[in-house]
């Protein structure tokens, strides 16, 4: 069957938020899907308990100018945002050297300006996907308070503002009025409050309920799920993907898409693909309310730890944290103790800590922080992963491009900068030899 042509055969190796909202979308688009994942249920990984945000507004590169610097202070803070774990790792290595790359004020803008280009468009496909389906998972859509508890952070928003002006992104610049105006919970933390920027466009739900309802309509609509299946390797001939191996043999498609997060990786390797992904744990706790007024209305960010507070229906979600630890899954006290200050501080009283649950997830990130999307050198293979801290932002967008590129459509937004090829350019523009790994994007 001709590439790109609609009814294709299209295999989606990954069950998150991800691979599901790409295979709704690839469903829509007239193909016949099949999703593969090792697990028993969709959402179980790095999808299964996030911050809850999603936050166009705040998409941001973690790479940014002065993170060299704060990144060495945060090494002696106890409740440190960013933790780098000193074990040897060559992976890791290289994708910090890229990631350092980054962090100048020109990469700067035009790594955020990408990411809030998908994120807004993101948005907007969830809002459609919403109204097309009915589909609930704990939404709100009151906005996200970005709370600075310094005069210092207030001024460092400025590069930030500046980029959302130039998009047009709506925001709100709120001394401490504002923001207990915003949110009432935050009333008996008032004297902590320096001011923030508020971002009325977002929005807030549970991903994990999210991805396992859209899968189930995904099922209804035709998409065949198949759980509990390892993926071991893709198999090339011709410069096309032949068939994935699998646990339960092998599965042939006229086209595939790798949503496999910070696990893509390894798979790509064995076919000449370097993607530049590497696991950052993040880490959450979920409260139960036991006073309505003091928890958060929508989402709150404590610019001080980098840590998310938001309301899920009667639960309190408290995410963040970034841990460069390789794939290791342990929960230390240490980075729930930093979870439970931010949200003890903020919102005293609110939730039940001595109830709550805690959880680490490994975000899939690329050096310049946004995701790759889009085709690869191999004529029937595609990407849909790097989406780092912003997954459950960018995941409905993501999906409506990848199901563009795969069905041969012109996205409706700029995709041009999202595919593997922009590493190459870069390396290009510095005088490397770096081989192109993508034919667009």
């Amino acid at each position: 069957m001709q590439q790109g042509a609609a009814g294709m055969r299209v295999v989606v190796l990954g069950a998150g938020v991800i691979g599901v909202t790409s295979a709704w979308e690839l469903a829509k688009a007239g193909h016949e899907v099949t999703v593969i994942d090792r697990q028993p249920a969709p959402a179980l990984e790095t999808s299964f308990a996030n911050a809850g945000e999603v936050s166009p507004g705040y998409s941001a590169p973690w790479a940014a100018p002065g993170i060299p610097a704060k990144a060495l202070k945060w090494m002696f803070m106890k409740h440190a945002p960013l933790i780098v774990q000193p074990r040897p790792d060559l992976a890791k290595l290289g994708w910090l050297a890229q990631m350092l790359g980054n962090c100048t004020s020109a990469a700067y803008k035009v790594n955020k300006g990408r990411m809030v280009r998908l994120a807004e468009y993101s948005r907007d496909c969830l809002r459609t996907l919403r109204d097309e389906t009915g589909i609930d998972y704990d939404q709100r859509m009151q906005g996200t308070l970005q709370l600075f508890r310094s005069q210092k952070q207030v001024d460092a928003a400025a590069k930030d503002i500046a980029v959302l002006q130039a998009d047009g992104v709506p925001f709100e610049v709120l001394d401490r009025a504002g923001c207990l105006a915003a949110e009432p919970g935050l009333a008996g933390a008032a004297d902590r409050i320096a001011g923030g920027l508020r971002l009325p466009g977002d929005e807030t739900g549970d991903c994990f309920k999210f991805t396992g309802a859209l899968a189930a309509m995904a099922e209804a609509r035709g998409v065949s799920f198949r759980y509990g299946v390892e993926i071991t390797r893709l198999t090339a001939a011709g410069g096309r993907i032949v068939s994935v191996e699998t646990s339960a043999g092998p599965v042939t498609a006229d086209a595939f898409v790798v949503a496999l997060g910070p696990h893509a990786p390894q798979l790509l390797a064995p076919l000449g693909i370097k993607l530049p992904v590497y696991p950052v744990k993040g880490y959450s706790i979920t409260l139960p309310i036991i006073a309505a007024d003091r928890a958060p209305e929508s989402t709150v960010m404590d610019e001080t730890y980098k840590v998310a507070i938001t309301r899920l229906g009667d639960r309190i979600r408290v995410g963040g944290l970034a841990e460069i630890a390789g794939f290791d899954l342990s929960l230390p006290a240490a980075r729930r103790a930093t979870l439970e200050k931010s949200v003890g501080e903020l919102f005293a009283g609110a939730g039940d800590a001595a109830k709550a649950t805690f959880w680490c997830g490994l975000r899939p990130m690329t050096p310049d922080g946004t995701p790759v999307v889009g085709r690869t050198e191999m004529a029937n293979l595609y990407l849909n992963t790097g989406h780092g801290t912003l997954g459950w932002t960018m995941a409905a967008g993501s999906a409506r491009v990848l199901a563009d590129a795969v069905s041969n459509r012109a996205a409706e937004i700029d995709a041009s900068d999202l595919g593997l090829a922009r590493y190459a350019r870069a390396a290009r523009a510095q005088g490397g030899t770096a081989r192109p790994v993508a034919v667009a994007g």
